[in-house]
């Protein structure tokens, strides 16, 4: 009876992780799409302003933002096949976010041209620990590679 009790227990379980999942896919979707469609039109209508440069700047980060949004719907799908959690897929999201970061920052700096010594040494230390985060996530994804590629099983052929 405990089995059969446990085991109907787990299997709403599992039942309610996939519901939860497909849920949290749908919506990662429709936000990818609804930042693709605002994205496009903000430079449509920035461009007809006489504005694109900062535009782009914001098409830039929106875009970037897709791309971390699909990398995590992704990471559902995954989750959702295997019932597991997998560190690659969010090391990923977090390289894609702080190269996006970066990328904002020198984006704006060369937009607005401040002079401000204070702002401009504020986004000289944001970029210097975001590329410090940027080298670690690396250094964690080939770890993690070596790791898999260690686990699987040499086949020496006769």
């Amino acid at each position: 009876m405990e089995k059969g009790l446990r085991g109907g227990v787990a299997r709403a379980f599992s039942l309610t992780e996939d519901v939860v999942y497909a849920g949290m896919g749908i919506l990662l979707a429709f936000s990818a799409a609804a930042l693709l469609v605002s994205g496009a039109i903000e430079l449509w209508r920035a461009t007809m302003e006489g504005a694109p440069l900062k535009a782009v700047i914001g098409l830039l980060d929106r875009t970037l933002l897709v791309l971390m949004l699909v990398e995590l719907l992704y990471t559902v799908r995954v989750s959702f096949r295997q019932h597991a959690l997998l560190p690659e897929p969010f090391l990923i999201v977090g390289l894609i976010a702080a190269t996006r970061r970066i990328l904002v920052v020198t984006a704006e700096f060369s937009v607005k041209g401040e002079a401000q010594p204070g702002r401009f040494r504020e986004g000289m230390v944001e970029i210097g620990l975001l590329t410090v985060m940027v080298v670690a996530l690396v250094g964690s994804l080939l770890m993690l590679r070596r790791r898999e590629q260690a686990a699987r099983p040499v086949v020496v052929e006769s």
